[in-house]
This record gives structure tokens, sequence and C-alpha cells, in this order.
């Protein structure tokens, strides 16, 4: 069977991922995998010089998507199928470029874990995310904001004379193209997999990649890698060296045999081949392999514990197969990033596939045994030598233009590419795409001016980068000019020039919410809480007088704007403001899990902790819970010395 690709609809019961937040990220998400200077003492000096390497300031042009819910219909999501006599990949270029599925024909088994729903949960560096298949992670530590949005997508030639798929968009926290190009040849037991990542710029940009494989967990899983010696990161924020297999009197290569969420980044010697693979009790399963230079390999695991188990029935639904995932990246650790010259491009191939190898070996107590074995294993499957060759024969096609387009992802490249000039072979960014959000900035790149919208609406997506604030310096100061170029400044770290951009605004901006915002974030960020307070509650009430519906934007605004402000009140013990601003929502707002969780906030700094409990009891869902986050259980504890119940336990380390 010669390989073929076609495109197809994937039915799932899914939740909607809702509109972006418009309130500009000033502030970065709470990223889990993040280290202090004290932490990183004791480190390996490059290991600690990576991970001090350009952290984010802010997440920057890229919103935040807030606005999903947990009720799941049936909906129809666009699907590519790469297939050949042995294996058939089924890709998600909506949501991220996501495999979803790796299935091996001859074993009639399913190689990945696949998700049977599509549910966002607050887990990516901009919200919304979702579990299961192969994801692409690029752009700083975390998952990546591409999480659940579109990818181009196209057919081009292969090596061998077929047809590959190429996706490939503008990464906007390191204003990077990128590329992943899925090869099947005709005949093979493995997916190969070509990635590129360009710096066309003259300046370095910092580098983060992580190939994300979900895999089927079970009792007799078990995860091995070419390592004696791993580094744990627990939700603590440590990171040590320990041994492998064995840790704290456990084999920590059997996921359901620890009792907490942990990451084990394996250090995997420098000559030693690349590789990670996931087995079951008969020593079938999934192996990942790739040339050098995508060096990492991880092993994150949810555990056995009550959070950890929970969190697998939130991302899914209960009932279904849990998971752990295996991972490949460009560093040792996911807390590090690469720097990238200006002109220059990292590649490299990984090859996806079944493995099998001797179960009585495996699930040994032989660790040096187990890893030869599977290590012999993948060298009869695939040898090291053939997955250079492979990526020998890539590397000239990475540059192959499309021949017929699949999917198509956003303008933000084709904007960057239309200012700038930029050669791209093969990753074209074509004016075509150019939509709505790109418009007043191509204005502003076509003319100097600023445009100020035709209707009244919240602000569009503000845009950092150097160049762009340059232009928007330089641009008339009008108060939609002044807004983007504070929020610009911000994200510079200009941080007065920043205020004074806004304060000019606000003299004589028509909408006022938008500036008295940032400038209430300025406030707190400067430890002015009650400034910060009082700018809240008076840009909650501009908004109020301005919104002209209910349509998703203006809802958007006033959902994200009110949460802020209740929570900028409350911690200044403004209760009665913060109460008016809760009770001006929506109804069907603060029927949500999360305005169910304010309210509660709300009952208890009213001295109504009677109440307060009633709304747990009555029982909530927060849609939007961010991974690591104890909220609901520092908020049942104030109620109640009673265990936090099962519904409301993520908690993701030992409480102490």
């Amino acid at each position: 069977m010669a390989t073929t690709v076609r495109r197809t609809v994937l039915t799932l019961p899914a939740a909607t991922v809702g509109p972006p937040n418009p309130l500009p990220a000033l502030r970065p998400l709470d990223e889990t995998h993040s280290l202090d200077e004290r932490a990183r003492q004791g480190l390996p000096r490059d290991m600690a010089r990576q991970i001090g390497y350009e952290p984010l300031r802010t997440l920057l042009p890229v919103r935040v998507l807030d606005g999903y819910g947990r009720e799941r219909t049936p909906t129809r999501l666009d699907a590519i199928v790469i297939e050949n006599e042995r294996l058939r990949a089924t890709v998600l270029p909506g949501l991220g470029g996501r495999i979803h599925s790796l299935h091996h024909k001859p074993a009639g088994r399913e190689l990945l874990y696949r998700n049977p729903v599509f549910q966002p949960a607050d887990f990516a560096l901009n919200g919304a995310w979702f579990s299961g298949g192969i994801e692409w992670n690029i752009g700083a530590t975390g998952h990546t904001t591409l999480s659940c949005a579109p990818l181009h997508a196209a057919l081009v030639p292969a090596p061998d004379g077929g047809e590959m798929v190429r996706l490939w968009e503008w990464e906007r926290l390191r204003d990077l193209p990128f590329q992943v190009d899925l090869w099947l040849p005709a005949d093979s037991d493995f997916l190969h997999v070509g990635v590129r990542i360009r710096n066309p710029h003259e300046r370095p940009a910092p580098v983060y990649w992580w190939s994300n494989i979900a895999v089927e967990e079970h009792e007799s899983t078990r995860v091995i890698a070419p390592a004696d010696e791993a580094w744990h990161f627990g939700y603590e924020r440590s990171l040590r060296r320990v041994p492998v297999p064995d840790f704290q009197g456990a084999d920590r290569t059997y996921p359901l045999r620890s009792e907490y969420p942990a990451d084990y980044f394996y250090d995997v010697p420098a000559e030693a081949r690349k590789w990670i693979a996931s087995l079951d009790e008969g020593g079938r399963g999934l192996v990942q392999t790739s040339t050098d230079i995508l060096r990492g390999r991880k092993l994150f695991l949810w555990g056995s514990g009550r959070g950890g188990r929970r969190w697998q029935d939130w991302l899914t639904e209960p009932g279904t197969t849990g998971y752990a995932e295996i991972q490949a990246g460009l560093a040792r650790t996911q807390l590090e990033h690469i720097r990238l010259d200006g002109g220059e491009e990292f590649s490299w191939l990984e090859s996806y596939g079944a493995l099998a190898a001797d179960a009585a070996t495996v699930h040994g107590d032989d660790w040096s045994a187990a890893r030869a074995e599977v290590g012999s294993r993948l060298s009869e499957a695939l040898p090291r030598a053939a997955v250079d060759a492979a990526y020998e024969a890539w590397r000239p096609y990475a540059d192959a233009e499309p021949a017929e387009t699949l999917a198509t992802g956003s303008g933000w490249g084709a904007l960057e590419v239309l200012r700038e000039g930029h050669k791209l072979p093969g990753t074209p960014f074509d004016e075509s795409t150019l939509g709505e959000e790109q418009a007043p900035w191509r204005e502003l790149l076509r003319t100097g001016v600023f445009p100020e919208p035709r209707r009244v609406t919240p602000p569009g997506p503000s845009l950092v980068a150097p160049h762009w604030r340059d232009m928007l310096e330089t641009a008339p100061a009008d108060p939609l000019a002044e807004y983007h170029l504070g929020v610009a400044q911000w994200h510079a770290g200009d941080l007065a020039q920043a205020v004074r951009s806004w304060e000019r605004g606000l003299e004589l901006a028509p909408s006022r919410w938008p500036l008295l915002r940032c400038l209430a974030v300025a406030d707190q960020q400067g430890g002015n809480a009650e400034r910060a307070a009082e700018r809240y509650a008076e840009a909650f009430d501009d908004l109020c007088e301005e919104r002209r519906d209910d349509g998703d934007s203006w809802t958007a605004a006033t959902v994200a704007l009110g949460r802020e402000a209740i929570a900028a009140l409350l911690a200044v013990r403004r209760t009665a403001e913060a109460r008016d601003v809760w009770s001006r929502l929506r109804p069907s707002v603060l029927e949500r899990g999360r305005f169910r969780l304010i309210d509660a906030q709300l009952l208890l700094a009213e001295g109504r902790a009677a109440e307060a409990r009633a709304v747990f009891d009555a029982g909530f869902e927060v849609a939007d819970l961010r991974e690591g986050a104890e909220i609901l259980g520092e908020v049942w504890s104030a109620l109640t010395d009673e265990p936090l119940p099962d519904a409301y336990d993520y908690r993701m380390r030992p409480q102490s």
C-alpha cells in the first residue's frame, strides 16, 4: 500500500474554547516549572545559565484563552490522515497540529493515549490546553500557546517520491517561524517527523522545544530511557538529581508507583542514542527516537494520589484509561531555553513507532539489562544510522514549497513577512491570510498612523516587538495608539514609560476602562493596592456604561475585568464594592464555576461562612482551574477543618 494523505472529519464530545480574553496579559501566568536564583545554585553551570536565559516577562503579544466551560457536545473537527500499510496517523491541524492517534495496523493497537473527548483546561501558557496524542511545544517553558490554535498545513513532496504533510506557524512569544513535516514512507513502521525552527532576525532568540507524547498508563506500564540518573522536578519547585529507577523506596519508572505528580528529566549521556519508550506488561508499546540534537528525554507522571487521579478525570472523563507523558526536548530539562543566533536554525528528525521487547527483561530487577534489551530491539527495528539517513534525506525537502493547502493558520506570520520581507522557503505566509486582527497593524505599517476603530469595541490585540514599538512611538499620539504603546513598553520592561503613555491616553480617551485597567495592574506591581482597587472599580463602572451588547467580545471583557476587579477590592477589604461588581455581572456569568468560587470568597469576607460552605456543598466546577492551583483547598480550609472533598482535591504536592 502506497502512503496516502486524506482529509477527514473527526467527531468528538467537545467543549468550545470560547473567545480570547481581551485584557492584555501584562503578567505571565503562574508557570509551575520555574526556579528562583537560590534554587539554581548547585546546578551544572550550563543548565543554570539556560534556566536563567530570557525568561518570559509577559505572555504578550498572545492573548489568554479562559472562556471555555465543561459542557461538551458532539463537534466536528477537521483532521488529516496519513496512512501506509503499517501505520495510520490522525492529525488535528486546527488544534496545534496535534497527532490525535497513531494506530499500528499489524498489532491492531493504538500507540498513543487517544483522548475520547476534547476538554480544554488551564495548562497552556495562555490557558486552554487539552490532553492526549503528540503535541509540539514551542515558545517558552510550559505548554505552547498554540495548543488550541490552528496551524497552516499543506502537502509537500517527500524524500521517497511520495507526499508528506507540513505544519507551520509563526510562534509569537519568541517571534520565530517553525515547521513540522510528517513523513511516512510506504513500507515504514515508523512515522518520521522533521522539525525546523528558524531565526530570521539579526538578534539572537531563546528557543524552547519539547515533543509531548501521551501514552496509556496501567499498573504494569514501564518507561525506559538510556539513563542511570534523572533530574527530578516536583511541584514544590525544586530540581535535584536522583537515581534511576529506584528513588525514595520505589521504582519511579512505573508511573503509578508514585503518589504525587512529578517530572523526571533523564540525564542521557551525550554519546548515547536518544530514545524513550513506554511498554506494557507484554513488553509492547511505543518508542520515540531522534537525531542527537534533541537531547532531552522526560517522564511526566500524575501518580496514584487523589489529586493526580482527579486531574486525570478532569482532563478526559471518569472511567477512561489514565495516561503518562514521555517527552523529548532540545535541553536536558523544560526549565531551560537555548540560544539561537540571528540567521541560524535548529533542525532535527524524530521517529515514532511500535516496539516489542522481552517482557521478563523489560520488567526485571536489572535496570541495565532492561535498557539494553529495549535499545537492542530498537536497533533492530530502526537502526541509529537509519534515523540519521532519514534526516539527511528529509533536509533538502524542508524548503520544498507546498503543493496543496490542507488548512490555514493565523495571519500574524504574513504580517511579519510583509513588514520585514523575510524569505522563508517552504513556509509561505501569504497576504491572503491577513484578517481583521492584523488590519490596524497593517495600516500602521502602511501609513504610520494607528487607526481608530469604526465602532465602539474592546481594543484588539497589541503587538510588542521592538519594531512595532518603534512605529507606535512615532505614530500620532491618539488614545488607542498610546494604549498599545504602553502595552509594548510594559512588555519591554520600561514600566514608568508605559504608565506615562497610558496616562496620556487617558486624558482624551472616549473609552477609559482599558487604560484604567492597565494603570491598575501597574499600581499592583508597584505595591499600591489601594489605588489599584480604586482604578479597577472605576474601570468596571466605565465598562458597564460603555458595553454595547451581550456579544462574545463584550461579555469576555466584562467577565475578565469583573474577576480582576473583585480580587483587587477584596485584597484591600473593600468587600461591599467587590460585591457590587459581582452583582452587576450577567446571571449566566454568575452560574459559572469560577464565579461560584468567587461568591464563596465574598461570603467568607462578609462573615457569612455558613452560606459560603453551602456553595461548596451545592457543588461547582471551576473550568479554568490552573495547573497546580490550591485555591479550592485554601478557601475550604478557611471554612472548616474537615478533609477536602474529593471533588475539590486537585493538589499536586504533599501538604505541609
